[in-house]
């Protein structure tokens, strides 16, 4: 009789009503140079939404279990796998050497057992639990690689986050008052403002309220052609859309706008003259790597920090967080526990 686990499956392209609780999904048996890992604790990310909803240009696998952050326990070991054994404690990168995302192109994290690379493994420092380590990948990975490989960040600048309550806007806050800078978080509320500051932002922006643009220019000045007066010194825009020209207005001359995504928009409108006129380095980041996780698990099993978890819920619930995600009423990451009772 073949094995089954409880899943959270992604049957068709859409909404929410195409994700479908199952009980009895075929569980993942072990693959020469894989191993099976039970689950301990996944996390969702906008990618999940636009998975959900379908990307141009990417063809999913249908049915497919969504979730790209996994961490848990190796449960069993296929052919040729050294270096491991059944119950070690491990992150999984979410990038398969062949095939592509997990939950994407390949089964991911809301389930009970996935199916991984063994290169895709990752140890877990015992002091770091699993639901941190799950919110750590996507969000903190790209973050970390935008911010600190990159070198974009330096002690004293003035640094705008956009988006800043989410997984990567929150990472940002983190890193950049790691580097020594003062950080603006841009958020869409009073709520998450206060929050935003009691997570160590200098200053928190309701941009629902406050034009962001105008509040730069008010605190640090309108940014000159001729000098390196007025701006901010780097602004995280993630976001795009609407959030995009107002962008390129609030840096100063030879500041910084770091893009690693367009949760709002790919293509907003552009002015070109403000790029020149104020020699405005724009600079894309795209994913993480192994050194990114090293760094960060590192950080949190040294109390350096600690990733910010809005909350933890079980497979049954999965529809409301990921709900929460795509409408924006997520601080942090929304971690599941395929093995939470509820």
């Amino acid at each position: 009789m073949t094995a089954t686990m409880r899943a959270v499956v992604l049957t068709e392209h859409g909404d929410l009503e195409n994700l479908s609780l199952r009980d009895d999904h075929p569980r993942p048996t072990p693959a020469p140079g894989h191993v099976v890992v039970k689950v301990r604790a996944t996390s969702f990310n906008y990618h999940d939404v636009f998975t959900m909803r379908g990307m141009p240009g990417i063809r999913i696998p249908l049915p497919v279990i969504i979730g790209l952050d996994i961490a848990g326990e190796v449960d069993e070991l296929g052919e040729g796998v050294e270096g491991w054994r059944p119950g070690d404690r491990v992150l999984v990168h979410p990038h398969h050497p062949q095939r592509g995302l997990m939950g994407e192109t390949l089964d991911g994290g809301l389930a009970q057992y996935v199916l991984v690379s063994a290169e895709q493994l990752i140890a877990l420092p015992d002091k770091v639990s699993f639901a941190d380590a799950a919110a750590l990948p996507v969000a903190y990975g790209t973050a970390h690689r935008m911010i600190v490989d990159k070198k974009t960040v330096r002690a004293g600048d003035s640094v705008l986050v956009l988006g800043a309550s989410g997984g990567v806007g929150t990472a940002s806050v983190i890193l950049a008052k790691k580097l020594g800078a003062e950080v603006i978080a841009a958020v869409g509320g009073e709520d998450k403002a206060r929050r935003m500051l009691e997570l160590g932002a200098d200053h928190a922006i309701n941009y629902r309220e406050v034009d962001f643009r105008q509040w730069v220019r008010d605190r640090y000045g309108k940014p000159q052609r001729h000098s390196d007066d007025g701006g901010v010194d780097v602004v995280v825009n993630y976001t795009g859309g609407d959030t995009w020209a107002p962008t390129l207005r609030s840096v100063k001359r030879g500041g910084k706008i770091l893009v690693c995504g367009a949760t709002a928009g790919f293509d907003p409108p552009e002015d070109l003259r403000y790029i020149w006129t104020f020699e405005l380095q724009v600079i894309g980041s795209n994913g993480f790597s192994a050194d990114d996780f090293h760094a960060l698990l590192a950080g949190v099993a040294a109390g350096e920090f600690a990733p910010v978890v809005d909350e933890v819920m079980p497979l049954s619930r999965a529809h409301e967080g990921l709900r929460r995600l795509r409408d924006r009423e997520v601080i942090g990451k929304i971690v599941v526990d395929p093995w939470l009772e509820g």
